[in-house]
C-alpha cells in the first residue's frame, strides 16, 4: 500500500514566508508530510522546475445571485466554481444577498443548496445584508455567525441596498458584539445620483459616464464616514472593491492610528481606465463596475497599496453579466448608463494577472503574491490555517505554476459564462497547470476532473481580524467617546 494518496514531487515549494524545493506528501485530503524523497504516493505529479503554491481564495466573487437592479449574474455555482479552478483558486466566499423584506436565514439556506449542489471546489459564505431589522439582527445574524458565516457585506449606495449611517451602526454593533467582520462598499450615493441625474439631463447617457459620476471625491469622503463609524464602536471593518487612491489614504491613515481597518482591491484597478468604459458604441457597457476604474496615476497608486501593505487582500469581485438582453443589455440595446449591470468577471484571471503582471514585472515578490492571493484571505475570514498555506496538517489544496509558460488571454479560453473578458489580447507570462483541492487532482492537462458538489461548504471561525483593540476603552474618555463605552 502507498505510503500516500498523492505526492507532489519536487516542485519550488512557495507560502507567503517561505520556499524550498521538496515533496508533498498527501493523505486523507491533507498534507501530511513535507520533506525530500518522500516515500511513493497512490498517484505521483512531477513538479520539478514547477512552482506549487497554496490554492488562490477569491474572498470577493458574485456567484449565482440577483443583483439589486434584478439581474441575475452569469454564473452559477458550477460554472463560477469551474472558472476560479482553472485560474488556480481553490476556495472562493460568494455572497448570500438579502434583499429588503428577506429572512437572511431563509436566503442562506437558498444559497447553500445551491452551493452544495454544484461547487467543484470548497466555498465559505458571507452575507448582504440589506435590511436589518430586529428580527434580522437579535435573532438572525448571531444564529448565522454562529453556524460559521462571520462576515457581512453592507452598501453606503444604491437605492435598492443603501444602509444609512444609523443602520450601518446598528451592524457594526452587532458584528462587534457576536465576534464577525464587516465589508463595506463605500460611495457616497447622493453625490453618484446628484451627478447623474445631471448627466443625464444633459443627454449624456454613455458608458463612460457611469465612471464619471461614480466621482473618486465619492469614494474618499464614503471610505472617511465608514471609518468613522467603525472607530465609535471600536468595530473591525474592511473596505471593499477600493478603486481611488483619496480612498486607500484614508485607509492608511485610519491604519497609521492603529485602527483595525483592511483594504481590498482588484485587479480591474490595475489593469483597466476610464479609457475602456470610453470605447465605440455600447462596448464600454462591458467594463462598467462599481467604483469604476480611474486612469494610468491611479493604477499605479493603487499597485503602491499593494506594495506597501495598505491593501491586505486583492480579490476578484467577479460579477459576471453577459453582453446581451440578460445581463448589460437588459434595459435595451442602447442604456443609459444608469440602466447597464455593473461589474465585470475575473475570477479565473485573477492570479495568472496579477502573477504576471506583479512577480514578473517586479512589482511584488512572490511571498506578497501568496499572501494577498491566499493567506491573507484565510486569516482575515477565519479559514487560516485549514487554508491558505502548505503546512502539514493544512487541507491540500495546491495550484502547481508553470512560471514561464505564455498565454494570450482570448474570452473563448475562459471558463466562465459570461462570453467575454475585458482582458482580451493580455499577454502573460505564469500559469497554474494543475490545481489541487483537497488532495484531489480538480484540473490537470487543460480537463476538469471534478463532479458537481464534490465541493465543500467551509464554516468560518470568529477570525481574529473582528476582534476590536479595545482602544476605546483603554486610550478615550467616555465623555469623548460614548458609543462604545456605553454599549460594550
Amino acid at each position: 500500500m502507498a505510503a500516500f494518496d498523492l505526492v507532489v514531487r519536487g516542485g519550488e515549494v512557495v507560502t507567503a514566508t517561505d520556499r524550498t524545493v521538496c515533496d508533498v506528501g498527501v493523505r486523507d485530503g491533507k498534507i501530511a508530510a513535507l520533506g525530500q524523497g518522500l516515500d511513493a504516493g497512490a498517484r505521483e505529479i512531477d513538479a520539478a522546475g514547477k512552482l506549487v503554491m497554496p490554492g488562490g481564495i477569491d474572498s470577493h466573487c458574485h456567484i449565482e445571485q440577483v443583483s439589486g437592479m434584478g439581474v441575475m449574474c452569469a454564473d452559477d455555482f458550477h460554472s463560477g466554481t469551474v472558472a476560479a479552478a482553472f485560474g488556480g483558486t481553490t476556495t472562493i466566499i460568494p455572497f448570500a444577498a438579502q434583499h429588503r423584506g428577506q429572512s437572511a436565514a431563509a436566503v442562506v439556506k437558498d444559497y447553500r443548496e445551491r452551493g452544495d449542489a454544484k461547487a467543484v471546489i470548497d466555498y465559505a459564505v458571507h452575507l448582504i445584508i440589506t435590511d436589518p431589522t430586529e428580527q434580522v439582527l437579535g435573532q438572525e445574524l448571531p444564529a448565522l455567525i454562529r453556524d460559521g458565516y462571520t462576515s457581512f457585506k453592507v452598501y453606503m449606495t444604491y437605492d435598492g441596498t443603501k444602509l444609512d449611517d444609523y443602520q450601518m451602526l446598528e451592524v457594526l454593533a452587532t458584528a462587534r458584539r457576536e465576534g464577525a467582520l464587516t465589508m463595506i462598499h463605500a460611495e457616497n450615493w447622493d453625490m453618484i445620483r446628484w451627478l447623474a441625474q445631471r448627466l443625464i439631463d444633459g443627454g449624456n447617457r454613455a458608458p463612460v459616464y457611469h465612471g464619471v459620476s461614480h466621482a473618486e471625491v465619492a469614494e474618499g469622503e464614503a471610505t472617511h464616514r465608514a471609518i468613522a463609524l467603525g472607530r465609535l464602536l471600536d468595530t473591525p471593518l474592511l473596505i471593499v472593491h477600493v478603486s481611488a487612491e483619496e480612498a486607500m489614504e484614508e485607509i492608511r491613515m485610519a491604519q497609521a492610528k492603529g485602527l483595525k481597518v483592511y483594504g481590498e482591491t482588484c485587479p480591474q484597478y490595475l489593469f483597466l481606465t476610464l479609457d475602456d468604459l470610453d470605447r465605440e458604441g455600447m462596448e464600454g457597457a462591458m467594463f462598467c463596475c462599481s467604483p469604476p476604474p480611474r486612469d494610468k496615476a491611479g493604477q499605479k497608486a493603487i499597485w503602491h497599496g499593494i506594495q506597501t501593505g495598505i491593501f491586505q487582500v486583492v480579490s476578484s469581485d467577479h460579477a459576471p453579466y453577459r453582453f446581451d438582453e440578460t445581463g448589460k443589455l437588459k434595459a435595451g440595446p442602447n442604456p443609459s448608463f444608469k440602466e447597464i449591470a455593473n461589474g465585470v468577471p475575473g475570477i479565473e484571471l485573477r492570479l495568472p494577472m496579477l502573477f504576471s503582471e506583479g512577480v514578473g514585472k517586479g512589482r511584488i515578490d512572490i511571498h506578497r503574491f501568496v499572501d494577498i492571493t491566499s493567506t491573507a484571505h484565510a486569516k482575515i475570514y477565519g479559514l487560516y490555517p485549514r487554508k491558505g498555506t502548505i503546512a502539514v496538517g493544512t487541507d491540500a489544496d495546491m495550484a502547481i505554476w508553470d512560471p514561464e509558460r505564455k498565454v494570450t488571454v482570448t474570452a473563448d479560453m475562459l471558463h466562465d459564462n459570461t462570453g467575454y473578458t475585458p482582458y482580451e489580447g493580455m499577454e502573460l507570462t505564469g500559469w497554474p497547470v494543475q490545481v489541487v483541492s483537497r488532495g484531489r487532482v480538480v484540473v490537470e492537462d487543460g480537463e476538469l476532473h471534478a463532479e458537481q458538489g464534490s465541493g465543500i461548504f467551509q464554516p468560518c471561525d470568529k477570525p481574529e481580524s473582528a476582534k476590536p483593540l479595545g482602544r476605546v476603552q483603554r486610550e478615550l474618555d467616555p465623555k469623548r467617546n460614548f458609543g462604545a463605552n456605553l454599549l460594550f
